[in-house]
């Protein structure tokens, strides 16, 4: 997507030499980027880590129950844990298009690993507080913040072109899949031994992600471009400005996490105060979010295919609104799942349409910083909503909140019509074979 086009002025098309990629024999079949070695270990080690960090956070959120159980606290550690990504993301982003991936990638995983290990042995010595497990949670907060940005413009190196959208969808598949497996693993794990097991895992798994970087040969490293650090986050941050694709996309995402951050905030209460139930069911809670997202990997692009990009995100967003207000109005346990398992089908559905619309429209020299303003646009939304939708439980009740938050979202999906994204997907599907 380089070529001559200009950052100040976006192009309604944009192109670039395929990335520098292993040649695979390429099919139309969605798993085509497995065949291609070096995309499939980082896949390998993408999906350990995603396991890793789903156990983290079964583990996080159930130990802030037992440190202190009102909602603000609880819904804070998932704020802690964005409020880095918030403030540093965008900064992060300049980074990663500045110095070599490859090194920043290998550094903020050395840095998961300490802080991870580090959460891990206090837990297990009782000496953790409320306060301090808050602190912990921003410091991984902050080395996600450099990671992310960084792995996700690392993506488009991995594989041709004509398959980014499928390695893209192969990553939301990995992450849900963890979903599915990591909370109820860690929910047994932690009702058995406590929370300090989810940790010690999570650290193993950051350790595998360094193993499998350091057999990484890049043929390409980033450079200045002659600019100064404030001169090229002033660049990528006009260009996300002045290209409605990405301008829209970033709305979007506002639009959906805002008011489904009452799911991640709220659940550990509707496991523990609704339900009645220990670690190990706050565990098959987001293991059902997760099942509902690998279902709804099968079906997407056929979604996609007869809705479009616009109508499948507000159709996603529907549907993950009537799981809210579904959890919201029933103590039944295997109605709550069900809602968590349409939940999850509507929040896979949403996210992977508008990551995939981000990816495709940002060239390789901005993809960095762009997918810093997602993952900024994406935190802050969630930080925001989760502070947010712990004060009205806090106020009213968890159902209540949950239920306005649905209403909310039912409100967003039909106002997002009014941003199309579309634009970025006609123009990765022209790129396909």
């Amino acid at each position: 997507m380089t070529g001559s086009v200009s950052p100040y002025r976006p192009p309604v098309e944009v192109s670039e030499p395929p990335p520098a990629a292993a040649p695979v024999e390429d099919d139309s079949s969605a798993w085509a980027p497995l065949r291609n070695p070096v995309y499939r270990s980082f896949w390998i080690a993408s999906l350990v880590s995603n396991l890793g960090t789903w156990m983290h956070e079964i583990g996080a959120g159930w130990l802030m129950t037992d440190l202190d159980a009102s909602p603000q606290m609880v819904s804070a550690v998932r704020t802690a844990m964005a409020t880095p990504i918030v403030l540093l993301a965008i900064p992060a982003g300049v980074l990663a298009d500045r110095v070599d991936r490859r090194h920043l990638l290998l550094g903020t995983q050395a840095i998961l690993l300490c802080t991870t290990a580090t959460l891990a042995a206090l837990t297990a010595a009782g000496w953790v507080t409320s306060w301090l497990l808050l602190a912990l949670t921003f410091l991984i907060g902050l080395g996600l913040t450099l990671h992310v940005p960084t792995w996700q413009a690392s993506i488009p190196e991995l594989v041709p072109r004509r398959q980014l959208s499928r390695a893209i969808a192969l990553g939301s598949v990995s992450f849900n899949l963890a979903r599915a497996v990591g909370p109820a693993v860690a929910g047994a794990l932690v009702a058995i031994t406590g929370s300090w097991i989810a940790f010690s895992f999570n650290a193993v798994s950051f350790a595998g992600v360094i193993l499998v970087l350091l057999g990484w040969r890049r043929d390409r490293s980033e450079s200045t471009r002659g600019l100064s650090f404030h001169r090229s986050m002033y660049q990528g941050l006009r260009y996300v400005y002045r290209t409605p694709t990405m301008r829209n996309t970033l709305l979007r995402v506002g639009l959906f996490v805002l008011p489904a951050s009452a799911l991640w905030g709220l659940l550990p209460l509707v496991a523990k105060v609704r339900l009645q139930w220990g670690a190990d069911g706050f565990g098959i809670l987001v293991t059902c979010v997760g099942a509902g997202a690998v279902l709804a990997a099968r079906f997407l692009p056929a979604v996609q295919s007869r809705l479009g990009s616009d109508r499948t995100v507000s159709t996603a967003m529907l549907v993950f609104a009537t799981g809210l207000y579904l959890m919201a109005s029933s103590s039944q346990r295997l109605v709550v799942a069900a809602a968590a398992v349409v939940m999850g089908c509507g929040w896979m559905m949403t996210l992977t349409t508008l990551n995939t619309s981000a990816q495709i429209t940002l060239p390789s020299r901005m993809r960095a910083r762009g997918m810093s303003c997602y993952l900024t646009a994406m935190a802050l939304s969630m930080s925001t909503g989760s502070f947010l939708w712990g004060s009205v439980a806090e106020a009213l009740s968890i159902g209540r909140a949950q239920k306005i938050a649905a209403i909310t979202l039912m409100v967003t999906a039909a106002i997002g019509l009014c941003f199309r994204i579309s634009n970025g997907t006609r123009q990765e599907s022209r790129s396909r074979p």
